[in-house]
C-alpha cells in the first residue's frame, strides 16, 4: 500500500493534518459484480475493443477505465489528533460529480471542517463513480464488504500514524457516517449489509436521503438508544425524509424536526433547512454544517 500526495487547500490546514491518498484493494470500485436491485451485471456494455461500461439511469454509459477504476480513499488525521484518547473515525461518502481533490478536499474542505470541529476523529474517504452522474455502491453492495474496507483502512491509518502495532486499535474504533447527496446509496447498503456490526454509532446525512429510506429507518429502530442520526435537507431530498419520518413513526419510533443540540446516544433528527443542494457541503443552515454536526458530538474531544 503506497500512499500518493494529497495537495492542500489554499486556505491552507492541511500542512498540520496527515492526509494521503491510498489505493485500497477493498474500495468500492473497480467492479465487477451484480446490482443488488435486480442482480443484473454491473459492468453492462462491452465494446468490440474490450472496454466495460455501466448504464447509468440519468448519466448514460460510463466507462470502466475512466468512471469506475479509481481504488484511492483519502486517509487522514487532523492536527492535534491522538489515538491514545478516545477517538472515532469519520467516514465521508461523496456525491455525484466529485472527485476526491477537486471536490471533497478543495471545493466543500470537508478536511477543514473536520479540523474545526474538535472532535478527535481520524477520516477515511473512498472514491466512487469519478466524475458521474451515478450513485452506485459498487462493492458495498456486497455483504461484509464494508467491513473488509475497514479492516484495509485499519492498516491505511496505523501507517499513517506511524506505527504497525496502531493496526489494531484503528480496527475497534467507533464510526461516524457522513453521506452527502448521492453518498446516499452506499450509506444505506454500509447499514444495512456493511457487516460492522454495532461500530457504527452515528449517522450524518447531508441532503442525502434520497432514496433507500426502508434501510435507513431499519437502521434507526436497530440502534435507537445506542448511536445517533441526523438528516438535514433541502426540497431536493424532502420525500426521502419525509418517508423515513412516517416509517419510524409507523413503528412508534419519536424523532426531533429541528436541528440538534447535542448528537449523543438517543437523538434521532431531521431538520427542513436553507442552502443549495449543490452547495450544501459549504452552504446550509450555515457556511460548514459538517463542523457545526461534529462539533456537537460529545465524548471525543481533540
Amino acid at each position: 500500500m503506497i500512499a500518493s500526495a494529497l495537495a492542500a487547500t489554499p486556505r491552507g490546514p492541511l500542512p498540520q493534518m496527515k492526509a494521503a491518498l491510498f489505493p485500497f484493494s477493498t474500495a468500492p470500485f473497480p467492479y465487477h459484480g451484480t446490482k443488488p436491485d435486480d442482480g443484473a451485471e454491473f459492468m453492462d456494455v462491452a465494446t468490440g475493443d474490450g472496454k466495460l461500461g455501466h448504464t447509468s439511469p440519468r448519466g448514460g454509459v460510463y466507462y470502466e477505465g475512466q468512471t469506475y477504476s479509481d481504488n484511492r480513499v483519502i486517509v487522514a488525521m487532523p492536527a492535534g489528533f491522538d489515538l491514545r484518547k478516545k477517538a472515532a473515525i469519520v467516514v465521508f461518502f461523496h456525491g455525484n460529480n466529485a472527485t476526491l481533490q477537486r471536490d471533497v478536499v478543495d471545493r466543500q474542505h470537508v478536511l477543514d471542517q473536520l479540523q474545526d470541529s474538535g472532535l478527535n476523529a481520524a477520516f477515511i474517504a473512498p472514491q466512487f463513480a469519478v466524475n458521474a452522474l451515478d450513485s452506485s455502491a459498487g462493492r458495498f453492495w456486497v455483504p461484509g464488504a464494508f467491513g473488509q474496507f475497514m479492516g484495509e483502512a485499519a492498516t491505511a491509518l496505523a501507517s499513517l500514524w506511524g506505527s504497525r502495532s496502531a493496526k489494531s486499535s484503528f480496527a475497534s474504533l467507533p464510526i461516524i457516517l457522513v453521506a452527502y447527496s448521492g453518498g446516499y446509496n452506499p450509506a444505506a447498503y454500509v447499514l444495512a449489509v456493511g457487516g460492522v456490526g454495532k461500530r457504527v454509532k452515528g449517522v450524518i446525512l447531508l441532503d442525502a436521503l434520497i432514496a433507500e429510506e426502508d434501510k435507513f429507518a431499519g437502521w434507526i429502530a436497530a440502534n435507537r438508544r445506542s448511536g445517533f442520526f441526523f438528516s438535514g435537507y433541502t426540497g431536493a431530498s424532502a420525500d426521502g425524509n419525509l418517508a423515513t419520518m412516517h416509517l419510524l413513526a409507523t413503528h412508534g419510533i419519536s424523532y426531533a424536526s429541528n436541528l440538534p443540540a447535542s448528537l449523543g446516544p438517543g437523538s434521532i433528527a431531521f431538520a427542513a433547512t436553507p442552502g443549495n443542494h449543490d452547495d450544501y457541503m459549504t452552504g446550509a443552515w450555515v457556511g460548514n454544517p459538517m463542523t457545526w454536526l461534529l462539533s456537537r458530538v460529545p465524548g471525543y474531544p481533540r
